[in-house]
C-alpha cells in the first residue's frame, strides 16, 4: 500500500496527464544508456530486448549479461548510474535475484568466470507503482528479491531454468507483466509528472530549486521523488544530465572543442569530469575514448 499522503493526492482541473499519458510521455523523453561491455570482447555480451508494445511505457527493456566462454580471471561489470530500478537474476540459481535500486553513483559486481545474468529495467516511477514498495528503501543498494517481492522471486525460480535464452524468457516475462500492469491501480499525480517532465525536456540541465514549481512545497515534491524515484529531484536532475551526455556519445576531441560541460550546465571541466566520474566510474575521455 502507498502511504495515506501519496494517494487521492488532487489534481486540479488542468491535469496535465492522464492515466496513460504520463507513462507515455516519459517513455517518448527517457532513454536510458547502459555501456557495452568491452573487457572481454566477445567472452562477455550484453543484450537488450524490448519488452511486448504493450509494456514498453512501463519497461524499458529486458537484458541478459553473459558469458560465451570461461574467462581466465573474474570479471567487474560496471553498471552506471540510470534513474532506473532493475530486476535482475541467474535463472536457475535461487540466492541470484535481486532488486537493484535508483543509485547515486555507478556499481561494480564482481563475477565468477563464467556467469549469465538476466534482468528487467522499469522506467522511472514503474517499480513503485506497479508494487507498492518505497523506491527510497530500495536505493543505492542491490536487494534479495524475495525479501522485496516473494510471489515475483517464485515466479522467476520456477519458471526460467539454466542456460534458457533471453529470446526465450521474453513471452513468460511479457505474459507475468501485462498480468502485474492488468491489475494496478496507476496513481499519476500531476504535480509529480509535471516536475518530472520537466526535468526531462530540460535534459536534467534546469535549477530545481527555482524551475519545479508545481503547485506543492520543494518538501513535498522530495518526498514524492524520494518514493517514486528513490531519491531527490536535484539527484536525479543530476542523473538525466549524464545521461544526456552518455547518449550523445561526444568524442574526445568534442569535448575539448566544444565545451560540451557548459552546455550541460557545468561550470568548469573540473566539475563536469568529477560528476562524470562520480556516475560512471572512469573520465570522459577513457568513457568516449577510441
Amino acid at each position: 500500500m502507498l502511504p495515506a499522503y501519496y494517494v487521492n493526492l488532487p489534481v486540479g482541473e488542468n491535469a496535465y496527464f492522464s492515466r496513460m499519458e504520463a507513462p507515455a510521455y516519459i517513455r517518448q523523453l527517457y532513454m536510458p544508456v547502459q555501456p557495452t561491455v568491452k573487457q572481454s570482447g566477445t567472452d562477455v555480451t550484453y543484450r537488450e530486448l524490448a519488452p511486448d508494445e504493450r509494456l514498453r511505457n512501463y519497461i524499458y527493456c529486458y537484458w541478459e549479461l553473459k558469458t560465451t566462454r570461461p574467462l581466465d580471471t573474474d570479471f567487474i561489470y560496471r553498471v552506471v548510474a540510470d534513474g532506473c530500478i532493475d530486476i535482475f537474476f541467474e535463472p536457475g540459481h535461487d540466492t541470484e535475484q535481486f532488486v537493484m535500486g535508483f543509485c547515486r553513483k555507478y556499481t561494480e559486481f564482481p563475477l565468477d568466470k563464467t556467469f549469465h545474468y538476466a534482468g528487467i529495467r522499469f522506467l522511472p516511477t514503474i517499480f513503485p507503482q506497479l508494487y507498492g514498495v518505497d523506491a527510497a528503501s530500495l536505493s543505492n543498494a542491490a536487494t534479495p528479491l524475495a525479501d522485496v517481492l516473494p510471489a515475483a522471486a517464485t515466479f522467476i525460480r520456477y519458471r526460467f531454468a539454466p542456460g534458457i535464452s533471453l529470446q526465450e524468457m521474453k513471452p513468460l516475462l511479457d505474459s507475468y507483466f501485462l498480468e502485474v500492469i492488468a491489475g494496478t491501480p496507476f496513481n499519476y499525480d500531476v504535480r509529480l509528472y509535471d516536475a518530472l517532465s520537466r526535468i526531462l525536456e530540460r535534459c536534467g540541465v534546469l535549477d530545481v530549486e527555482k524551475e519545479l514549481d508545481t503547485g506543492i512545497s520543494p518538501r513535498q515534491l522530495r518526498r514524492l521523488f524520494g518514493y517514486y524515484l528513490g531519491d531527490s529531484p536535484k539527484i536525479f536532475s543530476q542523473v538525466v544530465r549524464f545521461q544526456h551526455i552518455l547518449r550523445a556519445r561526444p568524442s574526445v576531441q568534442s569535448l575539448r572543442q566544444n565545451k560540451l560541460f557548459f552546455d550541460v550546465g557545468y561550470y568548469d571541466q573540473a566539475h563536469f569530469i568529477k560528476s562524470f566520474r562520480n556516475f560512471y566510474g572512469v573520465t570522459p575521455s577513457r568513457a568516449f575514448g577510441r
